[in-house]
């Protein structure tokens, strides 16, 4: 699981449509719309993935999505394994605030929570996910929370359908080079 933010952005004038021998042309102004945090979870084994959006980006709108994520989508998964980076919303507490105690203690027992390290984000294959959705879907001007929300679903419905996944090809091996500062230290 991973998020992004992106700027929600309306054009002020008609762009100009792409005709034979003349490219798609818009003007540089537009008008800044807020902004709309995408919530990102991803199973690469399954090659599913989902993108809910939210208006910002609080515990109570992760909390959201979390229950969102176990109730539709993984309804009777007893356990489901969430690899993320340690934000400060991203936290079991943030089910008790958005929630009352059965509910939260009901969905967070279902959580088996794995922060990535410091710095190590892009052990996440949510953030690359994300970034083949930035590059496939939200190149263009966005004006709202609708428009995006029916973009990104649109765009992760195309990518379940089709099987897309990620390639992981960080092994074990290369693991305890580029990480070996984060490994114990045995002495023999």
């Amino acid at each position: 699981m991973d998020e992004m933010s992106r700027q929600l952005l309306q054009q002020v004038r008609a762009p100009i449509k792409m005709r034979p021998g003349a490219p798609y042309r818009e003007d540089h102004h537009y008008r800044r719309n807020g902004t709309a945090s995408l919530f990102t979870f991803f199973e690469p084994l399954a090659a599913w993935r989902a993108v809910m959006t939210r208006r910002r980006r609080t515990k109570i709108d992760w909390a959201r999505c979390i229950r969102t994520l176990l109730t539709v989508h993984y309804p009777t998964a007893e356990r489901v394994v969430l690899v993320m980076d340690n934000l400060n919303v991203h936290h079991l507490s943030s089910l008790y605030e958005a929630f009352g105690p059965a509910e939260a203690r009901g969905l967070a027992a279902r959580l088996e929570i794995h922060y990535t390290p410091e710095h190590g984000s892009w052990l996440n294959v949510a953030e690359i996910e994300q970034s083949v959705l930035a590059r496939q879907a939200l190149g263009r001007r966005i004006p709202t929370l609708e428009a995006m929300q029916e973009i990104t679903t649109a765009w992760a419905d195309r990518r379940n359908r089709s099987g897309a996944s990620v390639d992981w090809q960080f092994t074990t091996a290369d693991a305890r080079i580029k990480l070996k500062r984060l490994y114990p230290k045995i002495d023999d």
